[in-house]
């Protein structure tokens, strides 16, 4: 019956011209296969906006649709309405009058909602509509337990209602502290960089206390950049507001401390990974944003060419063996092994992943968080999670010689093993596994394929702009003028500025073949084992960014900063001579130096 009723808002739309049927179809395809209302669906696949929904429910049925971001709601109507009510039909009381409720809801047509609140409140129900995103800010507004809602919140705070909080940084009056934390302004402050934040796609937040203000800055497409610098004064009470969210200890200002929370916006759920650090004028706040939204659940949405693709699914399509992600920190990685979890993922394998920490969680996986103080490290939680059946593990990080050892007898007994390692790239793994201590045939026998990844910034198709490329930074890349044509972004409104829009990964994909197999039980060095696997048609990482320069999707400029110069340089005669004769010098002092020991 429920869904007869969400065929019915389908129709009116149909009828109102906004979606064809065709599109009704899929939507409502789309709903049963992700457990969304239609509304949502419609949404999602961008048939319509939300705005579209509330105009033609209002006109076709007559009833009233209005801004629920601009009422303020009596805390006593809101009682009048359980929370779980509210949440389950995405509805909300706004006022009473007699023996009347109205109550906005995005579905009025849900008779069962208006059935269940007849009966829950004794009242008559008049319903009007809004949209479903203002709805959630508002169920999380006022049945939030406390936890205000930055969902809805539009714009940035004006300069006087930062004045209006009473600060005393020095104070040690817990209760004051807490008083800070929850008055109305700091609130909104808090809200409003949260929201600013996930609106930009920011990855990270970094609230710094400096001699005279507050430096807060976003991390977007990896580089961080200043957004507001509020006074001084509040930073206490930021910090507080920050940690009574993340439920930390306020009174704790000498410790690091770690914390998470969670908040709802236009229907999606945000964490927020919260990191406090003591430092010498005050505790510096970073906030890690992890939106559901943005994970890649498919390997066509990692942006990789058809070569390196082609490879990891090969690798991924192994019952059993190693696949390792190089790179540094931030370069993406666990983003393509969620990628590549959810591309073999199956009711018919155990998918088990081992991290530190969980970033997101994945339905049809089973995720272990490292919890070291109390001996959860990633040996022991790998030795139990062989105990688990598991068809396929996710390792965080190859750490010490003790989890590598496990993971390579792992994928020696039938097990397909997916981890990282921070090497600068792919013929350096094998190595550095060698150096952890791991036996050379054990690796070479284990190891299936190993990914160096970068991640370069993408230009920003609203403003990109062809541009002529300078000889020096051709001759650095080993480019013929007029070669192709080169673009940049020239700054507009919609990447800040900036000339850049997101970011996508350049690799260099090194399958384990027979030969280099030979090289790695030799213990070759990893130049060698690079020259073969380049004879075999390995890309390395500048060559994979150039052919997406040649396309026009990132810049000269990203991918000199990202990649590292392959060519040897260039050294004048005799220049070797002496540089061998200054590594003979410093051996026999080293030698000296060891027999005098």
């Amino acid at each position: 019956m429920a869904e007869v009723l969400r065929e019915r808002l389908g129709d009116v739309l149909v009828r109102e011209n906004i979606i064809t049927d065709e599109q009704l179809r899929d939507s409502l395809r789309y709903q049963r296969k992700k457990g969304t209302s239609l509304p949502q669906a419609l949404i999602e696949l961008q048939y319509v906006t939300e705005e579209d929904i509330v105009v033609a429910l209002g006109e076709q049925l007559g009833v009233p649709h209005i801004k629920l971001r601009s009422y303020n709601i009596d805390h006593n109507i809101v009682q009048l309405v359980p929370e779980s009510t509210a949440r389950q039909y995405h509805l909300m009381p706004l006022s009473k009058v007699g023996n009347t409720l109205t109550v906005v809801m995005s579905d009025p047509l849900n008779i069962f909602a208006i059935d269940d609140l007849k009966f829950l409140t004794g009242c008559d129900i008049e319903a009007i509509v809004s949209t479903e995103s203002d709805i959630i800010s508002a169920i999380e507004k006022y049945y939030g337990g406390g936890q205000a809602a930055i969902d809805g919140l539009v714009g940035e705070v004006e300069d006087e209602r930062l004045e209006m909080v009473k600060t005393d940084e020095d104070s040690d009056d817990l209760k004051k502290l807490q008083d800070e934390a929850n008055d109305a302004p700091l609130v909104r402050l808090v809200d409003t960089l949260l929201l600013n934040a996930v609106k930009e796609g920011a990855s990270d937040i970094h609230i710094e206390p400096e001699e005279t203000r507050v430096c807060v800055r976003y991390r977007v497409d990896g580089r961080l950049r200043e957004v507001a610098s509020p006074p001084r004064s509040i930073h206490a009470a930021l910090v507080s507001r920050v940690k009574v969210m993340s439920k930390l200890n306020i009174a704790e200002r000498r410790l690091p401390q770690d914390g998470r929370t969670r908040v709802r916006y236009q229907g999606r759920e945000i964490d927020f990974r919260v990191s406090t650090l003591p430092l010498a004028n005050g505790e510096k706040v970073v906030l890690r944003v992890l939106d559901k939204a943005a994970v890649v659940t498919s390997l066509d949405k990692l942006g990789w060419d058809d070569d390196s693709l082609d490879k990891f699914r090969y690798a991924l399509a192994k019952p059993h063996g190693i696949i390792l992600l190089t790179g540094p920190t931030g370069s993406g990685k666990t983003t393509t092994l969620y990628a590549a979890l959810m591309h073999i993922k199956s009711r018919e394998k155990n998918l088990v992943t081992i991290e530190d920490p969980v970033e997101y969680e994945l339905d049809g996986i089973n995720q272990v968080h490292v919890r070291a103080n109390i001996g959860l490290t990633f040996a022991a939680g790998l030795r139990s999670i062989l105990r688990q059946d598991p068809d396929i593990i996710m390792l965080g990080e190859m750490r010490d010689t003790e989890t590598a050892e496990i993971a390579v007898k792992a994928a020696l007994t039938g097990h397909l093993v997916l981890s990282t390692l921070h090497t600068n790239d792919a013929p350096s793994a094998t190595t550095r596994m060698i150096d952890m201590g791991v036996e050379p045939f054990l690796v070479a026998s284990s190891t299936v394929l190993i990914a160096a990844q970068r991640l370069v910034r993408k230009i920003c198709p609203r403003c990109a702009e062809p541009i002529e490329a300078d000889e020096e930074t051709l001759s650095r890349l080993d480019l013929k003028p007029h070669e192709a044509t080169f673009y940049t972004g020239v700054g507009c409104k919609r990447c800040g500025g900036t000339g850049y829009k997101g970011r996508m990964a350049v690799l260099e994909v090194m399958l384990i073949t027979p030969e280099i197999q030979d090289l790695i039980v030799n213990r070759r060095s990893s130049q060698e084992i690079r020259e073969v696997a380049r004879a075999q048609g390995m890309q390395s990482l500048r060559e994979n960014a150039l052919h997406f320069a040649m396309q026009g999707l990132t810049t000269l400029d990203e991918v000199l900063t990202v990649t590292v110069d392959e060519t040897p340089i260039f050294k004048v005669p005799g220049q070797e001579r002496e540089e061998h004769d200054v590594m003979m010098d410093h051996q026999e002092t080293m030698a000296t130096g060891l027999r005098r020991i």
